[in-house]
């Protein structure tokens, strides 16, 4: 019996050891902490039909893609991997301009299947002649934010939001909402050149 002792004592020890209270449960997925600049602005008054204010921490360029036409550019975050695509048509005719609008709408609306609201908010500064829409899409879609705004005769401009890698609202969250913040000042001043 005792040279069966030392075994027993060591099963009872290494039972006694396997019924600790660890939680090995999966932890959930964590995200890094990110560091938001200070907003300050700078003022666009380019060769085009209209002016607004930017974000320093941004850069306006033209854009380069192959069916670029005057006056479209991208305001690139760099740091947060985000582009913000911004085009300008010239709107020579009613019918035009009904048809950007509707644009505009089913670009928003084409997120549907994927984001979990889409808000809408009317943009009206009559003394500015500046009127649009902007669309606030919540959930994993390739686009955040879009918006259009026009003087409802001869001008068209609209704005789209989007990030550089695959869409995980919950994780850009964040970024979206300072993004926001710029997008509202970029709106609240614009102006029309004529």
């Amino acid at each position: 019996m005792k040279k069966y002792l030392p075994v027993c004592l060591f099963a009872v020890l290494l039972a006694f050891s396997a019924c600790n209270n660890n939680n090995y449960a999966p932890k959930p997925r964590g995200y890094f902490h990110i560091d938001f600049p200070k907003k300050a602005y700078q003022h666009y008054d380019g060769g085009c039909a209209f002016s607004f204010d930017y974000p320093v921490y941004a850069n306006l360029n033209p854009d380069s893609s192959k069916d670029t036409q005057p006056c479209w550019n991208n305001l690139s975050f760099p740091q947060f991997n985000a582009r913000l695509h911004l085009t300008y048509y010239d709107v020579s005719s009613k019918k035009e301009y009904e048809g950007l609008v509707e644009d505009a709408r089913t670009f928003a609306f084409k997120h549907t299947v994927k984001a979990n609201a889409i808000d809408q908010k009317l943009i009206n500064y009559p003394e500015k002649k500046v009127y649009g829409i902007y669309y606030a899409i919540e959930g994993n879609t390739a686009s955040s934010v879009q918006f259009f705004l026009t003087d409802s005769v001869k001008h068209y401009f609209r704005g789209a939001l989007y990030f550089n890698e695959r869409p995980q609202y919950d994780s850009i969250q964040p970024v979206v909402t300072f993004i926001k913040k710029d997008i509202d000042r970029m709106i609240n001043t614009f102006k029309w050149k004529n």
